[in-house]
């Protein structure tokens, strides 16, 4: 210990200095700031990635919603047809003076149901394909969750490489951030 305030006031400045120093004159200080430039650029593109996909699997979402309320119209017009042509079916039992015109009724709600039942099925194919979309986007937006998560994580420990001076944590963070990097391409995959 020092003697006096002044004393170890100096002591400390003298210590900063020299690291700073140290910082400075280090080659592995100037390799690990290049490194985390680098992988912060990594980790945006990522991170971009990864909204754009999340959103992405939100509109195949709204689109495959969107899709089945048209199935449902459909549907419900293909029924609301049906209960028409068994109307004038039985009218036509009823009356042989308008059968003909009957007939000629059904004839009509028929292909107006089958008209309808095909759209339907149509909207409901839609329906899978877009939630079948969304589950891919929901599996892109996971995996790059991951590969961005491990970018940022590769950024704090290559810091530690220039804090403690030590080459080890720079290793571990390029080792971690290649694991990064390989799941974001795996989510394309």
């Amino acid at each position: 210990m020092s003697d006096s305030p002044l004393e170890e006031l100096e002591l400390h400045e003298h210590a900063e200095h020299a690291i700073e120093a140290a910082h400075e004159n280090s080659p592995l200080v100037s390799q690990v700031t290049m490194t985390i430039a680098v992988l912060a650029v990594a980790a945006a593109i990522s991170a971009s990635l990864e909204t754009s996909e999340s959103d992405a699997a939100i509109q195949a979402k709204n689109d495959a919603v969107l899709s089945q309320d048209r199935a449902t119209d459909q549907w419900g017009f293909a029924n609301s047809k049906s209960l028409r042509r068994k109307v004038y079916e039985i009218a036509g039992d009823q009356s042989a003076a308008k059968a003909a015109y009957y007939a000629k009724q059904v004839a009509h709600e028929t292909a107006d149901e089958q008209k309808a039942t095909a759209k339907a099925r149509g909207f409901e194919k839609e329906t899978a394909g877009d939630l079948e979309r969304s589950e891919s986007h929901e599996q892109r937006h996971g995996r790059l969750t991951v590969g961005s998560t491990l970018l940022h994580m590769s950024i704090a420990i290559a810091t530690l490489a220039i804090i403690l001076t030590r080459r080890w944590p720079w290793i571990a963070a390029i080792a971690l951030s290649v694991a990064g990097i390989a799941v974001d391409v795996w989510a394309y995959l």
